[in-house]
This record gives C-alpha cells, structure tokens and sequence, in this order.
C-alpha cells in the first residue's frame, strides 16, 4: 500500500500534469487569410503579393508558427517560380498547394505573403485564388 503522504503526491502531481497539457493545447491556434491575385510579368525580378496579416484581436507577439498551409491558381502550363514569405526568411513553393514547417519557429503575429516569378521565356501570368492558414503554438 502506498502511504497518504505518498498517494497525495502523486494525485497533486497528475492535477499539475493536467493543467500543463490543457495550458499548452489552448496555446495553439491558426488564423487563416486570402489575398488579391496579382500579375506577374518578370522573370528577373519577383513579384509580390499583399501581404496576409494575423487578426488584430489576436495577441500572437510571443507565438511561433508551427504549420503553413497554402493555395493558389494560374493558367495551366505556366511556369512560375513562388514562394511563401516571413519578414526574415522566405520558402520555395513546391506546387500550386501544399504545407510547410519551414517557417516553425518563427514569430506567428507578423504579416506573411507569397513571391512569384515567372520562368525564363514565359508570357506574362495571373496568379489568383492567394489563401493561406496559419497554425502557431
């Protein structure tokens, strides 16, 4: 048989353990945004979108993003060169969707935004449908 004392200790542990994990789940949030399509015309320099900014109601300064997931759209075949950008660090874009941890880490409550170029000999290109969503710890 395990003591009072013992038993206490270990029921005060697990209520402590308790509060941590509900603390640290209701710590993680996302916030998701779309910006207008943009045209983009140059090969030798990038173009970019608007930028995609957290909710002003949310107080994300000491949050780190975890998760990004992105969409967008351009004409089929169009060759581009895009990227998802943080104030200190952009990502290259592997297709028209996806997700990337590359930004965990940095600071969630700053505005975000997508680059683009086009491949060398491509027509200009509209790139729409700019949707993001944020998952920050």
């Amino acid at each position: 048989m395990l003591s009072l004392r013992l038993r206490r200790a270990l029921l005060l542990t697990g209520w402590l353990l308790a509060g941590l994990t509900a603390s640290a789940q209701a710590a993680t949030g996302s916030w998701s945004a779309q910006v207008p399509g943009l045209m983009v015309a140059m090969s030798d320099r990038a173009s970019a979108s608007q930028n995609a900014s957290p909710p002003a109601a949310a107080n994300l300064r000491t949050k780190l993003l975890e998760r990004i997931q992105w969409q967008f759209s351009h004409p089929p075949g169009a060759l581009l060169n895009a990227w998802l950008c943080h104030p200190e660090q952009c990502v290259a874009l592997t297709g028209m969707r996806g997700s990337t941890t590359a930004l965990a880490g940095r600071t969630a409550g700053v505005p975000l935004h997508f680059r683009f170029a086009l491949r060398p000999g491509q027509r200009p290109v509209r790139v729409q449908g700019l949707q993001m969503i944020v998952n920050y710890q």
